[in-house]
């Protein structure tokens, strides 16, 4: 006898909870005709846990939040919060209108307390099209095992990026190696080494280096660092060259062939692998301050390098890296007893998606062909939709990982799911044009 599994029907599912479904879900609470459910298959949410280091502040303000950058008077807002836990006062007195990220997880752990459409410990095993009926199938599977069916018109993948270790290292085992995302999981490992290795730069590495400057002073562990890029260079968050990460530019960047988005992607690096000033600023005091003291173990800073492999010497049983200083092209080893790789993430293809990836146009590169609305080009006949959070730089330019471009895409995509303008979006987000003059 065949086993009936409970089936639930919803206009739309969306397939992990991080802050961007979780936006998205927060936005469709308030908008009557869209049921939607977030599926999450971790029992509770957490963000950035391994980074979550002690003084770590957002890179952007509270107004970058789930819902204020389309609905400024929405229930689920940052001030919401700060309301409700009585802290609202005590932040504008403040003055600093960047939350630390404990605070930010904090937020984003009470609005999905407040979501009933959010569902944790459900895993999406498999995701199939329904011709028939017009409708994705997901099968899923909750913490205790029980099985379910989750059946929608439209899905949305917002299952964030993983962790990325590249070739050169990824042969090193376990014990000599750690990802930032784990640097707090391994502080162990960190202690017990004479010398720590990060390779690799952007915000991640830099804060890696703050924490490993401050226990080498108290005694700690030797430090490198060593970075392909040309400098240890800062974010830049000038105010004009911030114009690039607003809506404005993110349509005219999809309105531009694929070679010449993939061209800017690359130029626009600073926006994505640099150090903000404070932490910059953060690593030079502590340097200077390193010079008062007497006898920390060494410390050695240097841009500019390719690490091209690595192993362990296995007389020493310390990792060896080598590595190429790209101005002069000449070959050189460093000698390290831990790495940690400041090197990044990565989108990933979920396993969960394999029966339907058939339907889902690519690209040369083998990348979804992304529409305006984030919704991924699909095979002829298919009428449902499947859109995607932060897996479309390729298409819509480095703005799209950022926190405050979540609202407007969630905006984005409710509207396309409602035929209507559930949220209103910006008509004008940047002062300055980017297309050609009289082009409509």
């Amino acid at each position: 006898m065949t086993e009936t599994v409970p089936t639930t029907e919803h206009d739309v599912v969306a397939i992990g909870c991080g802050p961007f479904n979780l936006g998205l879900a927060a936005l469709a609470s308030t908008v009557d005709d869209v049921d939607l459910v977030v599926l999450e298959e971790e029992p509770e949410l957490t963000w950035h846990r391994g980074m979550m280091l002690r003084d770590a502040s957002m890179q952007v303000n509270f107004l970058a939040d789930l819902v204020t950058l389309v609905a400024p008077s929405h229930p689920l807002s940052f001030l919401a919060y700060l309301h409700d836990m009585d802290r609202l006062y005590t932040f504008t007195v403040r003055e600093n209108f960047f939350p630390s990220r404990r605070e930010y997880e904090d937020y984003l752990r009470w609005a999905a307390a407040k979501l009933p459409s959010v569902r944790f410990s459900h895993r999406a095993e498999e995701v199939r099209w329904d011709a028939a009926d017009g409708r994705f199938t997901v099968d899923v599977v909750r913490g205790d095992g029980t099985r379910l069916r989750v059946r929608a018109r439209d899905l949305v993948v917002g299952i964030g990026t993983a962790p990325y270790v590249p070739d050169a290292l990824a042969a090193l085992p376990e014990a000599r190696l750690l990802h930032t995302s784990a640097y707090l999981y391994r502080t162990s490992d960190v202690a017990a080494a004479d010398k720590v290795t990060v390779v690799g730069s952007g915000q991640s590495g830099a804060e890696v280096v703050v924490d490993l400057l401050g226990r080498n002073t108290d005694g700690g562990p030797a430090v490198s660092w060593l970075t392909r890029t040309p400098s240890f260079a800062p974010l830049d968050y000038t105010k004009m060259n911030l114009e690039l990460t607003t809506p404005a530019y993110m349509r005219y960047f999809h309105s531009l062939p694929q070679d010449v988005r993939d061209r800017l992607v690359k130029e626009q690096w600073q926006f994505y692998k640099g150090i903000s000033t404070d932490t910059l600023e953060e690593i030079h005091e502590l340097l200077y301050q390193r010079q008062l003291e007497h006898g920390p173990a060494e410390v050695e800073l240097r841009f500019g390098i390719t690490v091209e492999s690595s192993a362990v010497d296995p007389a020493t049983g310390r990792v060896v890296l080598t590595c190429r200083h790209r101005d002069t092209g000449e070959a050189f080893e460093h000698t390290t007893d831990l790495v940690v790789a400041a090197t990044g993430y990565r989108n990933r293809t979920p396993a969960f998606l394999e029966p339907v990836d058939g339907l889902l146009a690519r690209d040369a590169r083998g990348r979804p062909r992304v529409r305006a609305d984030h919704s991924v080009e699909l095979a002829d006949g298919v009428t449902g939709r499947v859109f995607v959070a932060n897996a479309e730089i390729h298409s819509h330019g480095v703005s799209a990982p950022n926190l405050d471009i979540g609202a407007v895409r969630n905006a984005t995509i409710l509207n396309a799911v409602t035929g209507r303008e559930a949220y209103r979006l910006p008509k004008r987000s940047a002062f300055t044009s980017f297309d050609v003059p009289g082009r409509l």
